[in-house]
């Protein structure tokens, strides 16, 4: 049976990976916690938060071992976190061998597709480090770190092919304002993460654009059939094996609601910006983090076109955000797709 040593680490600062080490470090687990920014490992070593993502979050000293040694985690952890935004995963993974991976347990919190293969974090470590499948565990919501961070109650889903492993990581992270559940679904609850960012940059688009919660909840409705379509009817073409998708968790509906839904939402507020006549270029200045639904809208074109699998709605919101194309304009289009 896989389990945790007790050694976890964490890749990557961002506000969702702060928040995974605010719910470990607050159920007792010490955090190995590789930053790049060489200032920002220095702050959290004397200051003991993060001078960057959820500032006031406080981490008791002796819990977290901040470094910006990669090499240095993997010796040490057995347990690692990836919480580095899909569109900045390249350059990682490529400092990343198959021998460092061996033995280990990967916990994905990426929650997006990697750009520079169009593949999940687990089909790209099968293909291109012979990982084993069997330890891996990916981290699905609905939950936005900001709640995390302010102790709000919310929920995570935890998906592994070892049902002993995905029982064990979400015990691990369970507390009394985090609430887990888990399942086998690895396949279908990450693309349904996938996806779920993509609608919602289309829900701010919508809010931008002056829509309103009548209409919004009609586009709703219909990304989670396109959602369900993509995942159930296609079931073949995108998932390596007879794991089907478990549409009654909160890993599917619940996340594409608070994604679309929720002012935390850096997905809805990315696309607010465009509706509201910003081009990408300064929404992405403006916002100063990444909102994975914009570089996911391009990856599942390609998926997409390599499976001839319709996906009317996200197609629209790639034109938006890839070929520039009015949105206004789509959004009429789009006026007509819903039922």
């Amino acid at each position: 049976m896989s389990k945790f040593t007790g050694k976890v680490g964490i890749i990557g600062n961002g506000s969702w990976g702060t928040a995974l080490a605010k719910i470990l470090t607050d159920n007792g687990q010490k955090i190995h916690w590789w930053i790049r920014n060489t200032d920002a490992v220095s702050h959290l070593k004397t200051r003991h938060h993060n001078p960057h993502y959820l500032t006031s979050v406080t981490f008791p000293a002796g819990t977290i071992y901040p470094t910006n040694n990669l090499n240095e985690l993997f010796d040490t952890c057995d347990t690692i976190i990836f919480c580095v935004p899909a569109a900045y995963s390249q350059e990682i993974l490529q400092l990343i061998t198959k021998e460092m991976l061996v033995g280990k347990i990967i916990v994905s919190a990426i929650k997006g597709i990697l750009p520079f293969s169009n593949q999940l974090l687990n089909d790209y470590l099968v293909s291109e480090r012979e990982f084993d499948l069997n330890r891996y565990v990916s981290i699905t919501g609905p939950c936005h770190a900001e709640e995390v961070a302010s102790e709000r109650l919310s929920y995570l889903t935890f998906s592994s092919i070892d049902q002993n492993l995905a029982s064990t990581t979400a015990s691990l992270f369970q507390n009394e304002y985090l609430h887990t559940t888990f399942n086998h679904d690895i396949w279908g609850a990450q693309y349904a993460s996938v996806l779920k960012n993509i609608y919602a940059i289309g829900a701010g688009i919508a809010h931008g654009l002056d829509y309103g919660d009548n209409f919004l909840s009609v586009y709703i409705t219909n990304c989670y059939r396109e959602m369900y379509l993509f995942l159930e009817q296609h079931f073949d073409k995108v998932h390596p094996s007879d794991i089907h998708p478990d549409f009654h968790t909160s890993a599917y509906l619940g996340d594409l609601l608070v994604t679309g839904y929720s002012l935390h939402s850096r997905n809805r507020r990315f696309g607010m910006m465009i509706g509201k006549g910003y081009s990408v270029e300064a929404a992405i200045l403006e916002m100063n983090m990444v909102a994975e639904g914009y570089h996911a809208a391009q990856c599942m074109q390609v998926i997409s076109k390599v499976y001839q699998i319709d996906l009317p709605i996200a197609t629209c919101i790639y034109q938006i955000l890839w070929e520039r194309k009015n949105a206004q304009h789509v959004f009429k289009q789009i006026e007509h797709m819903l039922s």
